[in-house]
């Protein structure tokens, strides 16, 4: 016969029958548990995407088992592969139609510096024309690094707080890019 276990509760205010906690923790726990990916993927780092999405990595375990293929309908931007500069509007444009709030993640070499590909077409970084939370190194980064990067951006949206969106840094660093808060 087992033995259940009891563990410590979190952090918060408990009683005979209930327990208190902040809307902001309980939230960014829901939040940072389905967070839905939109892939933007140009080159082989949209392949390790596609093995990290598979049975054997299986990104269904984190709350991401829908990619949303409209900005409208997703909340985490995964930039991944070579961005060229002609496709910088583009980015910026499907980052725009995304909701608040929204996350990017740039995965791969290509996307968070350029890579090897130092010329004159290729965007060198996409925090160029947009912001991004989280990088996954690697050309092209293994699936356990995207999955690894992905839990780096759970932690961050777990631990954000509501007023965060709305703080006057947050909006300085949008205006930054160019991008019009209302």
């Amino acid at each position: 016969m087992s033995e259940i276990k009891m563990v410590a509760p979190p952090q918060g205010i408990e009683g005979q029958g209930f327990f208190a906690t902040s809307i902001d923790q309980v939230v960014g726990l829901a939040r940072s548990k389905s967070l839905w990916p939109l892939p933007f993927a140009t080159s082989c780092c949209g392949i390790e995407f596609m093995a990290t999405m598979a049975s054997t990595y299986d990104l269904a375990r984190f709350g991401s088992e829908r990619p949303s293929f409209s900005p409208r309908q997703a909340d985490m931007l995964m930039v991944m592969g070579t961005i060229a500069k002609k496709m910088g509007p583009v980015l910026r444009q499907v980052y725009e139609q995304m909701a608040e709030p929204r996350w990017v993640m740039a995965v791969g070499a290509c996307a968070s510096s350029g890579g090897v590909f130092d010329t004159y077409s290729v965007l060198q970084g996409i925090d160029k024309v947009i912001p991004v939370d989280v990088y996954v190194p690697g050309c092209p980064p293994r699936p356990e690094q995207i999955l690894e990067g992905i839990m780096k951006l759970q932690e961050l949206v777990k631990n954000e707080s509501f007023s965060r969106r709305n703080s006057p840094e947050y909006k300085a660093l949008l205006a930054s890019y160019g991008i019009n808060v209302n």
